[in-house]
């Protein structure tokens, strides 16, 4: 095996990049090298599926990882073949190493056990109690990394859907852009720790900014 960036590159076919591509795209049916097009591809298939999903939803349906695996096959089935399973490589970032594969089947089931069947659905109506319930599904399901490529945007994906569970409009993640991105992948990793009050504090943000712009429309 050998280093890559922040991850470990095995001979598996979701660990592969395509070729012309210098190791910054991953191989992907579509046969693109340049990252920033993938990038326009997964973000433009990312609101066709968010559009999907909250028809298929309601705000009575509790979430569980089937669902979770079949909201990644269907927003990046279409890029890249291994979308919908369980990473099998591992990944870090800045020095944090995510759950070892061989663990994340068993993770994702106490995931479904307890933080999913605890806070979905989320029919909270006050915004503590929201920004709790958020707060924690996101942190534990970052702290898993279940899959190869768009945990982040996924675990986002799952927290607007639990969000219009709870009557609010779709969530504006600004808060976790632009300067803060180190603090918030600090609030992930307080999660270990089973420590929720710095993600929890980015949600009552997030959700602040969300009513905010919504009632300025």
């Amino acid at each position: 095996m050998k280093k890559s960036g922040r991850y470990t590159t095995t001979g598996l076919a979701e660990d592969q990049y395509e070729e012309g591509s210098h190791g910054l795209v991953l191989k992907n049916s579509l046969h693109l090298r340049d990252k920033q097009v993938i990038e326009e591809v997964e973000t433009r298939e990312l609101y066709r599926v968010t559009d999907r999903l909250t028809e298929i939803y309601d705000q009575n349906h509790r979430f569980t990882t089937a669902d979770i695996c079949s909201m990644h096959k269907k927003w990046l089935g279409t890029v890249y073949e291994w979308a919908g399973k369980y990473r099998q490589v591992t990944m870090s970032k800045g020095g944090f190493t995510f759950a070892l594969p061989r663990v994340i089947p068993q993770l994702m089931a106490d995931f479904e056990k307890n933080e999913l069947n605890r806070f979905t659905p989320c029919n909270f109506k006050n915004q503590t109690e929201q920004a709790q319930a958020l707060a924690i599904v996101h942190t534990e399901l970052l702290l898993i990394h279940p899959f190869r490529e768009g945990n982040g945007r996924l675990s986002r994906l799952l927290a607007t859907l639990m969000a219009l569970q709870a009557g609010l409009p779709p969530l504006d993640f600004s808060e976790f852009e632009g300067g803060r991105k180190e603090e918030y992948f600090t609030a992930v990793r307080q999660g270990m720790a089973r420590d929720y009050r710095p993600m929890e504090k980015f949600f009552n943000a997030v959700i602040a900014r969300t009513l905010q712009a919504y009632e300025e429309k």
